[in-house]
């Protein structure tokens, strides 16, 4: 499911909550700003269903940048992160993009292992770039190529 505007800020809050530590939760408030922005839209698991899973991107000329991709504790290390980040890829090309970018830290290394499987690759490094001092990398991969599925 895409979901993009104000409506949509409130339901995405609350699974980012249950998909993230308190910490890193991003609220309603946090949500309602990102969807404002002009070319930003999540995609969900599901319609209809309670959803397990998000991704958020924004799209501005031919380029995407992955915002936050999660998924709930109990349903994680099914495929579920490799299908949304599909399903973002091709909405986001549907968009008019031609590549997909995000920021990883460096020190998770799950999230490092999906992203080069689904054929992401480093094209640059945010030194200092996290709260705790942490670097990130960024990562991109063109959109023209679908994500793998196995």
């Amino acid at each position: 499911m895409i979901l993009t505007g104000p409506d949509a800020a409130a339901p995405l809050a609350a699974l980012h909550g249950a998909c993230f530590p308190l910490a890193e939760r991003w609220d309603r408030a946090a949500m309602a700003e990102l969807l404002a922005m002009p070319g930003c839209f999540a995609v969900t698991d599901g319609a209809g269903a309670e959803p397990s899973g998000l991704a958020l991107a924004r799209v501005a000329a031919d380029e995407a940048e992955l915002l936050t991709l999660g998924v709930r504790p109990v349903a994680r290390r099914r495929g579920l992160a490799r299908a949304l980040l599909h399903r973002l890829g091709a909405e986001a090309a549907r968009r008019g993009a031609g590549a997909l970018f995000l920021e990883v830290a460096v020190a998770n290394p799950p999230a490092l292992a999906l992203y080069r499987a689904v054929g992401f690759a480093e094209v640059g490094r945010r030194r200092r770039y996290y709260p705790d001092g942490g670097d990130a990398l960024i990562l991109a991969r063109r959109l023209d190529r679908p994500v793998s599925t196995v």
